[in-house]
């Protein structure tokens, strides 16, 4: 029991100090701001994929049509075939000519991804134009000074890729206990420091607003080199950080309008790319699963239920763990009280992760929006 307990400790006390300080949510838009403004305003085509998004659509074209953005900028949506009336609703906004265009998208294409098959034929209609795409989801909304920050921190850094983790919806008793740490554990898989440390492979990216520099993205291959991938994001990251330095950070800048409602909604959209992320591996699952039992689970259950050494190092693993993400819930102003519950947290993620590889084994892995998509990311 002391080694199991010993273990756990060793493995908080190493994402303390050895995971670029993941746990400090450092990387903010706000902060290490370019001391200056671009001398001139590159160009932006912003490209919104959207499959039955009829609710939020509007408020999302809407902000990005209201960017203080002194440049050229032009909005494509691409309607992914809804059948909620999504390319009608964003006919409303049309009232811009040249800024706002609408296309109804082609049926999906074997071998790719939807979201990504949308994103690749919002390309394609933006041409060779823009210096920048901005990539960003229909339920995002943009603080109308969002773009002029982006732009700046690319031109500022000669970056490929500049992207924003939108603040998410922590309006239910759920999402407050459950999407604090869906970021919280994303920073600690990719770490926001080596993401944007030239030197380091790690790349990854957040698919609500993404501006990627055009001649890099092509030179790379565009969006069909990543076009089987359902980690859409983390892809594009890759494939942009070949080209060139990428940012990745957190903002106030970017919302999500849609709510995520209770613990079966979370687990779906979790469900969706977990199993994904382990290379679609039995071996790497079950590594994980045990992972997860020792780093998150055995620490309170010695705490409680262990004497001598492990009740000691499970209750200073526990302690290590809700201290850890208090910079997260500061960020997302969540009482500190909810680190206690880490270990929950992370046994329900731990659950969402199984049901990920049996939906996959069943055929009905990488469910979005009436889509079965593992099977084209799937070696």
């Amino acid at each position: 029991m002391a080694l199991v307990g010993g273990a756990a400790l060793a493995a908080w006390l190493y994402l303390l100090v050895g995971r670029g300080g993941f746990w400090l949510a450092r990387e903010r838009d706000d902060r290490d701001l370019p001391p200056s403004e671009p001398a001139s305003w590159p160009s932006v085509c912003a490209i919104v994929p959207a499959r039955d998004e009829a609710d939020v659509v509007i408020r999302s074209i809407a902000s990005l049509l209201a960017q203080d953005y002194p440049g050229p900028l032009r909005v494509i949506l691409v309607d992914d075939n809804s059948t909620d009336g999504t390319g009608a609703a964003a006919r409303s906004l049309a009232a811009a000519p040249g800024r706002l265009d609408i296309l109804q998208g082609q049926p999906l294409a074997a071998g790719w991804t939807g979201k990504l098959w949308a994103m690749a034929q919002g390309v394609e209609h933006a041409g060779q134009s823009p210096d920048y795409l901005l990539f960003t989801d229909a339920d995002i909304a943009h603080a109308p000074d969002n773009l002029r920050g982006l732009v700046a921190r690319a031109e500022a850094g000669s970056l490929t890729l500049v992207s924003l983790m939108a603040r998410l919806s922590v309006a239910t008793w759920s999402e407050r206990l459950m999407i604090p740490a869906f970021v919280f554990f994303f920073d600690m898989l990719y770490p926001f420091a080596w993401v944007n440390d030239p030197r380091r492979q790690t790349a990854a990216a957040a698919g609500g607003c993404m501006l990627a520099r055009r001649d890099a993205l092509e030179r790379a291959g565009g969006i069909a080199a990543i076009r089987g991938q359902i980690i859409d994001d983390c892809a594009l990251a890759a494939l942009m950080k070949g080209q060139g330095p990428i940012w990745l950070g957190l903002t106030d800048r970017a919302r999500s309008l849609r709510p995520y409602g209770g613990l079966d909604d979370i687990g779906r959209m979790v469900a969706r790319s977990a199993y994904a992320q382990l290379g679609f591996s039995p071996w790497r699952l079950a590594g994980t699963v045990l992972a997860m039992a020792i780093v998150y689970l055995a620490a309170p259950l010695l705490a409680v239920f262990a004497a001598g050494p492990a009740r000691w190092f499970g209750l200073a693993a526990w302690l290590a763990m809700a201290i850890a993400f208090q910079p997260m819930l500061r960020f997302y102003r969540r009482s500190p009280a909810w680190g206690v519950a880490l270990p929950l947290i992370g046994a329900l993620y731990t659950l969402f992760t199984v049901q990920s590889a049996v939906r996959t084994w069943q055929g009905r892995g990488g469910m979005w929006k009436g889509r079965a998509q593992a099977m084209a990311a799937a070696p």
